[in-house]
């Protein structure tokens, strides 16, 4: 562990799609006198906050640059497709790029799905933002693939969305500097891998206060008896001595 918490509130980052309230909910509970202020960004600038100290963690898509930021991979996400309640589609349980192969396929700027190439016809401008195309989704322009957090984030009435079963799949991870670990950091972490408050893991244990092994040790000196000081008692003394004693005592006749 490195580095030292210079703040007196602990920041993190996150990209829409990404659900962090239960996380919050379990630190404000564990740290009440450590703010921890929320800051949402679009996903392809969440690296740069961190890297920038703009942050102390985030929820991010990977992938991140492992050279320079650690991360723990949470969760992979279903890819689906967002179409009208009235599309052909939406009377299916799922399907494949190839069933997309006649449609207009929106492709926004923010993508955050590796696409070699997306699926369907391209329409003829990219919105610049995933919110922009579920409008146009909804408006009749096309179809929309995007991980299913974001179907939930923009859900509208008149839309439905269906699992894209061969389409590429986006992955949240927590990540942070690699060489700014502070303690604050490592408190995250435990929460977010389901620690306990009274895990032994994250942060190094704190030693026995001092007062307390001294008198444990002073009680144990108590205890010991004294080189060469007899304890009071004699393997042959007592009770079966005396008894001893009066039988080898000559009967009177």
């Amino acid at each position: 562990m490195t580095g030292t918490d210079a703040s007196p509130s602990f920041r993190l980052v996150y990209v829409p799609g990404a659900t962090p309230a239960k996380w919050v909910r379990i630190w404000n509970e564990r740290l009440p006198d450590v703010p921890l202020d929320l800051l949402q960004v679009p996903a392809a600038e969440a690296p740069e906050v961190l890297r920038g100290g703009e942050a102390d963690a985030g929820l991010v898509r990977l992938p991140v640059d492992r050279t320079v930021f650690s991360a723990i991979p949470l969760y992979t996400e279903t890819t689906v497709v967002v179409v009208p309640k009235d599309h052909v589609v939406a009377a299916v349980d799922e399907v494949s790029c190839d069933d997309l192969a006649d449609e207009v396929v929106l492709h926004p700027l923010d993508d955050v799905l590796d696409w070699e190439r997306p699926p369907g016809e391209p329409a003829f401008e990219r919105p610049a933002t995933t919110e922009d195309a579920i409008e146009l989704v909804a408006a009749g322009v096309g179809l929309l693939v995007v991980p299913q957090s974001l179907a939930r984030l923009y859900h509208r009435r008149d839309l439905t969305y269906r699992p894209v079963v061969d389409a590429p799949q986006s992955s949240v991870a927590l990540s942070w500097p690699e060489d700014a670990t502070t303690d604050l950091v490592e408190d995250f972490i435990g929460i977010v891998r389901g620690r306990t408050v009274n895990s032994t893991r994250g942060r190094a244990a704190q030693p026995p206060a001092e007062p307390k092994r001294q008198r444990a040790d002073a009680a144990g000196t108590r205890r010991k008896p004294a080189p060469g000081k007899s304890t009071g008692r004699s393997p042959r003394s007592g009770s079966g001595g005396s008894k001893a004693a009066r039988r080898g005592k000559p009967r009177r006749r």
